[in-house]
């Protein structure tokens, strides 16, 4: 199977932007493209956790509503949820209403806060896991090193739902890896912007 298809100019994509029409936007606009502002950090990772066991077709439409329900995924705001704002989520029809996920996303901002406030902040404990060229194809794997590593010092630091699998989609969408395949139009500029982009230390 190829690794790319045409996109809506006929220039070559992702192969996975097929699965659905919508992804050719966020294929193009966001996922390889790095990220360093804490909150849409802390946003993909509850959103990633939340996806497991699920398609991202089935979150990414589910995205404006998790923003209003999760207070624009603003940890600061989030940790100070309580058992009210659990019972609200779990009636909320425009989320996944997932009790597991939903305390875990509560969870994972008081410990995103702590982060913020050992390490300067999120993004720059983030993107210290952020991989050397390893020699992997583009789009070869679901987990590597490099998030596994991540997995286990978050999991160490008390968070939920962030296996290697759900790390590993993180970082190819945050921009930490470029796992945009070989001949996809967006792989040189993912490249570029991570060459211009400045990573907070």
């Amino acid at each position: 199977m190829s690794a790319t298809v045409p996109g809506p100019d006929g220039r070559p994509r992702c192969a996975w932007c097929a699965a659905a029409p919508e992804f050719f936007a966020y294929h193009d606009r966001e996922w390889g493209f790095p990220v360093t502002d804490d909150i849409r950090l802390f946003e993909k990772l509850c959103l990633e956790s939340f996806q497991s066991g699920l398609s991202w077709r089935t979150i990414l439409a589910k995205r404006e509503n998790f923003r209003a329900a999760f207070a624009g995924f603003d940890f600061r705001k989030v940790a100070q949820f309580d058992e009210a704002d659990v019972a609200r989520l779990l009636a909320d029809a425009g989320i996944v209403r997932h009790r597991g996920k939903i305390e875990a996303t509560i969870n994972n901002a008081r410990r995103a806060c702590e982060i913020a406030e050992t390490e300067g902040s999120l993004a720059a404990y983030l993107w210290r896991f952020e991989p050397a060229d390893d020699g992997a194809a583009p789009q070869s794997r679901s987990t590597s090193p490099a998030s596994e590593a991540l997995s286990k010092e978050l999991r160490k630091r008390g968070w939920k739902f962030v296996g290697p699998t759900t790390v590993f989609a993180f970082m190819q969408a945050m921009g930490l890896i470029n796992d945009h395949a070989e001949g996809c139009v967006l792989r040189p500029e993912a490249k570029r912007a991570r060459e211009r982009a400045s990573i907070p230390s």
